[in-house]
This record gives C-alpha cells, structure tokens and sequence, in this order.
C-alpha cells in the first residue's frame, strides 16, 4: 500500500474507503455473484436492500460494489443520488438522457418486449420508468446503485420488478434501518424477498483484521495489548474503528522505522484523543435525539440495558412508552422505538431476535448527560 505518510490509511469521513473491508465477505461473496450473472446478461430473481445505521459502512460498500463492477467489465453503473430526483419522469431522464431516450422510442422499446408506439411524454410516469430501465438494460447490462434511498425506493423497485428477469438489470439501494419499514407503509411489496443485507458492526477477528493489517503493510507491528483495547474502544464500530486506527497513526508515524510498533503506552495517547472526538460524536446524537423528542425514551432505554443485552420488540416499546414524558413522540411509542433505530441508538439482533444497544457507550452518555425524569 505504500501510504507513508502523515494522513495515513485509515478513512473516518463519510464514504471514506479502508485501506482493509474486514468482516463483510458474505455481502462480497453474494454481490460479486450478482455482478457476475448479471455480466453474463442472466435474469436476476431480485434486488438488493442494504440496510443499517449510519457509520457501519453502507456507502463503503457500494463504492466497492462500483468498483468491483468496473473491474469485471461490461457492466455499465449508474448512481443515483436521492437529492436530484422527486419523481419517475426525473429518475427515468437521470437513467437515459432525453437525447438518448427520443433516439430508442419507440423502436427499441418495442424490441426490449415492452412494446408501445406513443411519444415518451404519453406513457404514463411508472412505465416509462420501466421502459427506460429495459432499453438500457438491452442496451448495456446495468447497475443501478443509489445510495439514502428513502424517498423514490418504492417507484425503483416496481419499476425494476418489470426489467430484471427479463434484462441483465441490477437495482441496490441503501439506506438506514428503517428503509424496510418505509417501504412496507409505502406498499412495496416486493422488498421482502429482495436479498436483504443488513450492515452492523463488525465482529472481534474482523475488527482486529480492520486495525492490524494496514500497520502491517506499512511494517509497522500492533502490539497485542492495544490490539486488546482498539478493539473494546471501538465496539465493533466501523467508525471508531477507523477513528482510532487513525489517532494511532499519527502517534507512530513521527518515529516510524524497522521495528516500529503501536504500543499500548502509546494508545494512551491515542485516547485521549478519541475521546474527545467521541465525545463531541456523541453531543450530535444527543441533539438528534431532543430533535425528536426522543430524550426521555433513549434514557428508559439505556437503563433497561443495564442488566439485560437484548430487548425484545415488544419490550422495546413497552420500555420506550415507560420512558416517554410530556407530549408523545410522532408515531407514539412505536414510532419512537423504530426512530431510535433508524439513528442507530439501538440494533436489530438476529439470535436472539431482538435489539441491542447500538454502541454501548453511547447508553452510559446518555444516561450520564440528561436528566432523570
């Protein structure tokens, strides 16, 4: 990798890509497949939804998925970006530019299987959003990617549901947790049996892997303590994990040489240092949580999660209304258990099916930091 230099490696901002992808080779493996079939201009049986809080490393992976697609050739991307787009006649120009599209109606709309002899601006908004998918799809395989997907995901997924098995046509959207329930209120049927990957924290070996490899690269050894303790500061966090491989960065790359360690003398340093960038982290959280009204709730929360690791969903709210005071949050206690989700103060488990605290720090701030009702 050959960094060498004061920045380093390591990529805390939004979307930055890690020197390492630790602990994400099931979403590999199954993305390189669809990638695959989809190169070979084989139907695809359904999208994509890549679901989770901020921080966990959704945005990575879709930069990975372009690149992975760039590599395997004769696939064309498209991203999408959620701001620029409020309807299917805006989606369908950002797929095929007008130019574009005049040039395929109707001939090759008619060939694509879907049909139709009438102007573009006649078709009704949904199908044209379809038809535009399948003429491109027929044109060049294509990956449709749009990252936040919140606000058009419902129109992508029908309009995909009527290209993919029929054109090599992949649709993946991103988004937080509550991108499902979003989708299932909205009527988007389909979600269900989209392949699902829910994207969390990672576990021990792949944090480790996540700290230890780009040192390693740079002939630069981790001591086995600090290794210890990245890996309990961090919780598993992509974001700290980065956050922290990047304080201890700077800390050895003054005095980097043949046989140059993080030590855990020098992670003393390094803490110090990410506390306090954890600690203004975690201001922003608590705003957003007053923002919503959420405050009361986070706080009941937090002390069920005293003496218990996992809540179940009805636990969850029970908890969540227990905790409510003054005016209830939009959506009453159900609305706020799922609020609380979606920022990522608590995560969805899988065995047991249930919740988590989302980062466990963040319950002993909250609970230090706002007042007991």
């Amino acid at each position: 990798m050959a960094v060498r230099d004061a920045l380093g490696p390591f990529q805390p901002g939004p979307g930055g890509m890690p020197p390492y992808l630790a602990g994400r080779e099931r979403e590999h493996g199954l993305l390189r497949a669809l990638l695959a079939r989809l190169r070979d201009r084989l139907p695809l049986a359904s999208e994509v939804i890549l679901h989770g809080p901020r921080g966990n490393g959704k945005t990575v992976l879709l930069g990975w998925l372009e690149d992975e697609a760039a590599s395997m050739g004769g696939i064309e991307t498209k991203v999408l970006l959620p701001g620029e787009i409020s309807d299917p006649a805006q989606l369908a120009e950002r797929l095929a530019p007008r130019r574009w599209w005049r040039a395929l109606v109707p001939r090759q709309l008619a060939a694509a299987g879907f049909g139709g002899t009438g102007s573009a601006e006649s078709e009704p908004q949904l199908p044209r959003l379809a038809r535009t998918m399948a003429a491109r799809a027929r044109r060049t395989p294509t990956l449709v990617v749009m990252d936040e997907a919140h606000a058009v995901a419902r129109m992508l997924l029908h309009a995909s549901q009527r290209v993919r098995t029929r054109h090599p046509f992949l649709l993946v959207l991103a988004g937080t947790p509550n991108l499902r329930g979003h989708l299932a209120a909205m009527g988007a049927s389909s979600w269900d049996r989209a392949e699902q990957l829910r994207i969390g924290r990672r576990d021990e070996t792949a944090t480790r892997g996540a700290v230890r490899r780009p040192f390693e690269a740079e002939g630069i050894r981790v001591e086995e303590e600090a290794l210890t303790e990245i890996v309990r500061l961090s919780h598993g966090y992509p974001y700290f994990i980065q956050l922290l491989g990047r304080a201890a960065w700077r800390q050895v790359f003054p005095a980097r040489g043949v046989g140059s360690a993080v030590t855990a003398a020098a992670l003393e340093v390094v803490r110090r240092d990410f506390e306090r960038t954890k600690a203004t982290y975690y201001r922003r959280r608590l705003s957003e949580l007053a923002a919503g009204n959420l405050l009361s709730a986070a706080r009941s929360v937090a002390a069920a999660f005293r003496d218990r690791e996992v809540l179940g969903d009805l636990e969850l709210v029970g908890t969540v209304r227990a905790g409510i005071v003054g005016p209830e949050p939009e959506g009453g206690a159900e609305g706020a258990a799922l609020a609380l989700g979606d920022l990522g103060f608590v995560w969805e488990t899988d065995a047991p099916p249930g919740w988590e605290p989302g980062i466990p720090s963040l319950m002993h701030y909250i609970l230090e930091f706002t007042p007991a009702p």
